[in-house]
């Protein structure tokens, strides 16, 4: 029912009277009503009373209540090292603030929940819980001794009822595990010797060790349920979190409109009220045009590898050493005494099983008195079945070890417990083959996991990071931003036995994959730069870590994807956040209220429903007679994206940047185009005075031929102290970028 509105006692009374009218119905109709960063309700309706509830007055959309998905240390300190491999080859900015704590501001996080007992979690050395918190930490539901503190300032959880009026015990503790480690990597307390059985040894620490942490449990064992999510952003606009991080969303091809999508609908309302709202691109990569959370007031987060390697050798007869990947505790000897077989050689009698299913180690594929003592080479490259399904296959015919082919899996350190297992590139594996076929008895091993640092190169774009162009926004350039998502270090339930290796006790700190770690990794920047800025709004704080980003690698090469390519803004967005460069920009592009209006209109909004949606639309506002998909380009955003554009026809884009250092200062374009592109920047000098701390310019584009692909550059604005990079991307398709 769009905008909570204090002073608008009509909407609160249209809302007063519906959700009445359903519970004299039915006692537990309605599950969650809405005030305080908007208005409505979540309710169990029939689909004739959702009909009519439609098309009561102030009713902006009816929708069903949909189950949307997670997206599921040394990461910081790559990053940080990062920044100071680029500033060897110029001027930066942020070189004197190295090391910020983001003390104070409060980072909020719908997720799974969190273990509140985790070290990562302590609050000592910390001062009072800030006056700004309006927040609670609620009471469980069952037995278990939930605690706040000045860390974890508050947790709440949505277990609804159900239709017959009964409650679960609720609580807001991670059962899943996804919560407390996105907390603890966005805001972790520094913690030392944290390891995973070993492995990844250090000091596990949050992006912004000083802020609070209040966590909203959305999630349970079916998925986040939007009406839950919807219910955390309201409550959290009135705690008073700075941030919200949601590593969730819908999947690729599922994306609903705007009206229906429940985190676009409370990120809207949340950027309204001052509060910057990250979230996971999604992990249904490398295809095109599957990034999701794609609205223009959400930061979009892709995800990239660190510079750290979970290398598994294995030994083949002869001493020669293959260099394999993964996570594996085994207690294999080093020698190669163990037999080895391909799993086309262990080839089930059953006559309906075919050679190739059993290369691929399928499920009843293998022969159980071919395997059983041996070491089974298997190829994960039919993507039916999962590699765990190829595992329990091997497992359960007796063998004692596992090598599984799989380019991607190479790249994420997939874990395998105490079970000798490793992963090989599709390379790496011709030369097992060949061995195995050239060799009466071929014999391996498969050795523990070691973690390798400094590895090279990286960052890389994690082949399952979601990429664009956008589906169903178009002239809008996301991901927004790339961040550390692959094989990261964090906290983890303290209960959790399932991940537990034989013999050991659970894992106080696990490593896990996806834009799920990388999103926490910029909301803990966020929270860094919010802290030092108190005052900036959430569209200046997202600018300030877009136009920093780095492109290049630790090799001083651009950023590629693990298939070798040249990262695109497709797949990283700006390029790699910096939690240095982003605390000083020089410049910042805001991006406001009106714009996001104008975005509203030409997505097919009209003036009366957009007046319902925000209640700061000025009286004289209007949607444009001719808007359509292309003045989206036109939105102050800190990329650019332009489609539609023919052979010598002209594209123009205006932008207006601010100048938030405290010195006049004289900033000079620079441009990055494609060939076959003509780009130019009027005018390329921009003069900042204190009577002038907002300038304007103007980007045209022209294409020489049509261009046969889509076309990237990038502008960047540079007075010899910092630098404000904007990329962008330019197409030929009617169906926009």
């Amino acid at each position: 029912m769009g905008a909570a509105d204090s002073s608008n006692d009509g909407t609160k009374n249209q809302q007063a009277e519906l959700m009445s009218s359903l519970i004299k119905r039915k006692k537990d109709a309605v599950v969650h009503s809405y005030s305080n960063g908007f208005s409505g309700f979540a309710a169990r309706l029939s689909e004739a009373e959702a009909k009519s509830i439609a098309q009561k007055p102030g009713v902006i959309s009816v929708f069903p209540d949909p189950i949307l998905q997670l997206h599921t240390t040394r990461s910081w300190d790559f990053l940080q090292y990062q920044t100071e491999v680029e500033s060897s080859s110029g001027p930066i900015s942020g070189s004197d603030n190295a090391s910020p704590k983001g003390v104070d501001t409060i980072i909020g996080i719908l997720d799974t929940g969190i273990w509140p007992e985790s070290e990562s979690f302590s609050d000592n050395d910390m001062s009072e819980v800030p006056s700004k918190w309006k927040g609670t930490c609620m009471e469980s539901h069952d037995s278990t001794s939930f605690k706040c503190n000045k860390k974890l300032v508050g947790a709440r959880f949505y277990d609804d009822s159900d239709e017959d009026g009964v409650r679960p015990s609720g609580s807001a503790r991670d059962e899943n595990g996804h919560g407390t480690h996105v907390a603890s990597t966005a805001a972790g307390s520094p913690i030392s010797g944290a390891s995973y059985y070993g492995l990844a040894s250090g000091t596990a620490k949050g992006g912004s060790p000083g802020s609070r942490i209040a966590m909203y449990r959305v999630c349970m064992t079916d998925g986040c349920h939007g009406s839950a999510i919807m219910k955390a952003f309201d409550d959290a606009i009135a705690d008073g979190v700075d941030v919200l991080s949601l590593s969730l969303g819908s999947s690729s091809g599922l994306e609903v409109e705007f009206s229906s999508d429940p985190i676009a609908i409370g990120a809207f309302h949340a950027v309204e009220k001052g509060i910057l709202v990250s979230c996971s691109a999604g992990n249904d990569g490398p295809g095109p045009a599957t990034v999701v959370n794609v609205a223009p007031w959400i930061l979009t987060v892709a995800a990239t590898t660190i510079d750290r390697d979970f290398e598994t050798d294995i030994v083949l007869g002869g001493n020669k050493l293959i260099k394999g990947g993964g996570i594996s505790l085994g207690n294999l000897t080093r020698s190669p005494i163990y037999p080895l077989i391909s799993g086309d050689l262990a080839k089930s009698g059953n006559t309906v099983v075919s050679e190739k299913n059993a290369r691929y180690c399928n499920p009843n594929s293998l022969d159980g008195t071919k395997v059983k003592g041996k070491i089974v080479l298997c190829d994960n490259r039919d993507g039916y079945y999962s590699l765990t399904e190829k595992l329990t296959e091997v497992k359960s015919k007796g063998g004692i070890g596992f090598i599984v082919v799989d380019d991607n899996a190479r790249t994420v350190a997939p874990k395998f417990k105490s079970f000798p297992a490793a992963v090989v590139t599709e390379k790496d594996s011709n030369e097992i083959f060949s061995y195995i076929n050239s060799t009466k008895k071929p014999v391996a091993s498969v050795l523990p996991t070691v973690t390798i640092a400094n590895y090279k190169p990286a960052p890389l774009v994690a082949y399952f990071s979601s990429r664009g162009p956008t589906y169903n926004t178009h002239n809008l350039l996301k991901p927004d931003i790339t961040a550390p998502g692959v094989a990261i270090l964090a906290a983890w339930p303290g209960n959790d036995t399932n991940e537990a290796v034989a013999g050991q006790a659970p894992p106080l700190y696990n490593i896990i994959s996806g834009t799920s770690m990388s999103c926490p990794h910029v909301s803990g920047i966020a929270a860094l730069v919010k802290a030092q800025n108190p005052s900036w709004s959430p569209s200046a704080i997202k600018s300030a870590i877009m136009t920093s980003a780095l492109q290049t690698n630790n090799l001083k090469a651009p950023i590629t994807t693990v298939s070798g390519s040249v990262a695109t803004p497709y797949d990283i967005g700006a390029g790699e956040a910096s939690p240095s460069l982003a605390l000083n920009p020089g410049l910042v592009y805001e991006t406001n209220t009106a714009d996001y209006l104008q975005y509203l209109c030409s997505v097919g909004y009209d003036k009366s429903k957009i007046k319902l949606i925000s209640n700061t639309v000025p009286n004289d506002f209007s949607c444009p007679t001719n808007s359509s998909s292309e003045s989206v380009s036109q939105m102050n955003y800190p990329s650019i994206a332009v489609s539609n554009i023919k052979e010598n026809e002209i594209k123009k884009v205006t932008r207006t940047v601010t100048n938030v250092e405290q010195e006049d200062a004289t900033y000079t374009a620079s441009i990055k185009a494609p060939v076959g592109l003509e780009v130019q920047v009027t005018p390329n000098k921009l003069v900042f005075t204190n009577n002038s701390k907002k300038l304007s310019y103007e980007v045209s584009f022209k294409a020489s031929s049509k261009p046969k692909e889509d076309l990237f550059g990038s502008i960047t604005w540079t007075n010899g102290k910092y630098k404000v990079r904007s990329p962008f991307v330019v197409s030929t398709n009617s169906q926009g970028v």
